[in-house]
């Protein structure tokens, strides 16, 4: 099943986890329960059951790469999980992806939240775009996950997250859950609104162009 909720980007849907066009719960055969998260579900004690350690653990996968990505697991007591995937310049501390994994656990679904490449607590160069790289990571995170005997149930993705979650999708086959959260759909119109219709031009002439006075895109 993929759903796709959209919206502007940084906002969270109503219904996180149903399908709006199905009307299915996703989580709808786990314990038989209905997991339905609303923006009231979603308060500052469920930000503060996150940050439980008592419930966490810190985990460092390496990657394909040679990179440690770093990601913290929540743990409810059973086997089946749920990865949360952080958008563009942004980090498994992101609010959004911390009220996930706490509204996952007060609904007893464990949880694993991370940093790709190049960002937070992980290691290696961030890029701007290179999807399939963060494809990969995320693909080292599953097998990691299915070595360690939990049942990876769902990937969810916010923003740039949820593209790359699609991507995951369409290469890998091996998750039935995918959520994409306000991801873009038409990824060119987001590097133009970013950089300017003329940025093909601008690398062609130059090389290279800036990206938010801190990120480089090279050829």
């Amino acid at each position: 099943m993929i759903t796709v909720l959209t919206g502007p980007v940084g906002t969270l849907p109503h219904q996180v986890f149903e399908s709006r066009k199905h009307s299915q719960p996703i989580f709808s055969d786990f314990s038989r329960k209905l997991v339905r998260i609303s923006r009231k579900t979603l308060s500052l004690k469920m930000a503060q059951a996150a940050q439980n350690p008592t419930r966490q653990q810190k985990v460092i996968i390496t990657n394909k790469y040679g990179n440690k990505l770093v990601g913290i697991l929540h743990e409810s007591g059973t086997k089946e999980i749920v990865i949360l995937c952080h958008g563009l310049r942004s980090t498994k501390e992101d609010d959004i992806i911390i009220n996930l994994a706490a509204a996952l656990e007060n609904a007893g679904v464990n949880s694993f939240r991370f940093d790709f490449t190049g960002n937070g607590e992980s290691e290696g160069s961030f890029e701007f775009g290179h999807y399939w790289r963060e494809v990969d990571d995320l693909h080292d995170v599953v097998q990691h996950l299915h070595r360690e005997n939990p049942k990876v149930i769902a990937i969810i993705g916010h923003s740039k997250g949820g593209s790359v979650v699609l991507l995951y999708a369409s290469k890998h086959h091996d998750i039935k859950t995918v959520v994409n959260l306000s991801g873009r759909y038409d990824l060119k119109a987001g590097l133009e609104e970013r950089l300017g219709k003329d940025y093909l031009e601008r690398i062609r002439k130059d090389r290279f162009i800036d990206v938010m006075q801190k990120f480089l895109i090279t050829v």
